[in-house]
């Protein structure tokens, strides 16, 4: 053999051995790709700042977990309600998704979509349910099954823009009454000022009137009895009433032009631009306002107030009977046990407080609201501290096909298109099919 053969064999020695390392590493970096668990995870964010906090708890959790791989898809309200329900009946269902709790999660439950999570959050005597506010991990508990791991708390109330007010000569801390608060519109439209930002288009932001108005009319017994098919329904002469008053605000056009064809974002963008005085909304509106104003800054925190749904004289409801939201992540039958560690750390103590010091939850994770900040905010957890009733969204607590009744008779009711007999007929006809 020539020096050149022996040089060529060695060379092709080389190249073989070098090809089978190479088959090799690509080989395992296969096996190491496959042997990532995905976790998927769906949520309603449309918040740029939120967006990239939440990556960045994904981020750290998949440091400290090389072998996970977080998948996040946030969706617009609406289009998320769009997308889920058939995503739950299918292979392509999310590990868990955010929930509003009440009659709706209780469905999906229902149709088998969801892991019960009792025997995990009560293992090693209630370890993982105990890093939660109780009332947090009652309101998502039905039949004695936990199905949703909690996540926020939060309460609807009246925001407004302190110069509006100011300029019409109307007082915040005047408003105690319902004939208070429609006397404040009154005021308003008399300086030329829209009172109210309305999201009528996608209805659910108008039912919080009509919800509160039977909140503050029959208090929680009446509501509670017509909820379970009891006494007189939604047929009570208190829903009637509730039906009224809202008949009567609507008389008055407190809202803005085209608010019947205004979707949420556009409402918040409508409070934002300082083209309405008062919004009914979350307790995360402040910085939702901002992101859809016009110029993406909208009204500056301290231009912002904040006021409870007024009482009704002679009503049966307290001001501090609270309507708002009891949030969790529902989790999917399929989902791995990397999902519900992910939980853990996503709702744990210390991520919650991280979160509340952002502005962007009133945590459900006991001892977390320390970590509020924003004043706003911190308003909205001391009146859920001091809460006698907190009723969650009637429209979810009611299930999808009640809720969606309660949404539509209050957008009709408040527009002239319904009466409010007729109204509350038609949500008794529909818990009667239920």
């Amino acid at each position: 053999m020539t020096d050149h053969d022996k040089t060529t064999s060695l060379w092709g020695v080389r190249l073989t051995a070098l090809a089978a390392a190479t088959a090799l590493t690509s080989l395992l970096g296969v096996q190491t790709a496959a042997a990532q668990t995905v976790v998927k995870w769906m949520h309603v964010e449309t918040v740029p700042a939120y967006i990239e906090a939440w990556e960045g708890i994904a981020k750290d959790y998949e440091t400290q977990h090389p072998d996970v791989d977080i998948q996040l898809q946030f969706l617009e309200n609406e289009a998320f309600k769009a997308k889920l329900p058939t995503l739950l009946q299918s292979d392509a269902a999310p590990d868990f998704f955010y929930s509003w709790g009440g009659g709706v999660l209780r469905q999906q439950a229902q149709t088998g979509a969801l892991m019960d999570l009792t025997a995990a959050m009560n293992a090693d005597n209630g370890a993982w349910a105990k890093t939660y506010k109780p009332a947090a991990v009652a309101g998502l508990t039905f039949d004695g099954k936990i199905h949703a791991v909690p996540y926020r708390m939060g309460t609807v109330s009246f925001f407004y823009n302190k110069d509006l007010f100011a300029k019409a000569g109307v007082k915040a801390d005047d408003i105690k009454t319902w004939n208070d608060f429609l006397g404040a519109v009154k005021t308003l439209k008399a300086a030329d000022i829209t009172p109210i930002a309305g999201g009528g288009g996608d209805k659910w932001p108008l039912h919080f009137y009509w919800s509160y108005l039977v909140m503050r009319n029959g208090g929680q017994q009446v509501f509670e009895a017509a909820k379970n098919k009891q006494g007189e329904g939604f047929m009570d002469p208190a829903v009637i009433k509730a039906g009224e008053e809202l008949a009567e605000l609507g008389k008055l056009e407190p809202f803005q032009n085209g608010y019947l064809g205004a979707n949420w974002s556009q409402t918040l963008g409508t409070f934002g631009d300082g083209k309405a005085a008062m919004l009914l909304g979350f307790e995360n509106t402040e910085p939702n306002q901002r992101k859809n104003a016009g110029d993406g800054k909208g009204l500056a925190s301290d231009q912002i107030g904040r006021f409870a749904f007024p009482i009704v004289e002679g009503g049966a409801g307290k001001v501090t009977d609270t309507l708002g939201g009891l949030n969790g992540w529902g989790v999917t039958k399929g989902a791995s046990p990397a999902a519900l560690d992910f939980l853990r750390f996503l709702t744990s103590q210390e991520t919650e407080r991280e979160l509340a010091a952002k502005g962007m939850i009133i945590p459900a994770a006991a001892n977390a609201e320390e970590g509020l900040k924003d004043r706003l905010m911190r308003e909205a957890a001391d009146q859920l501290a001091a809460s006698t009733w907190h009723q969650n969204f009637f429209d979810q607590d009611l299930g999808p096909s009640v809720g969606r009744v309660v949404n539509d008779i209050s957008v009709d009711i408040l527009s002239g298109q319904m009466s409010p007999e007729e109204g509350a007929q038609a949500i008794q006809d529909a818990i009667e099919l239920e």
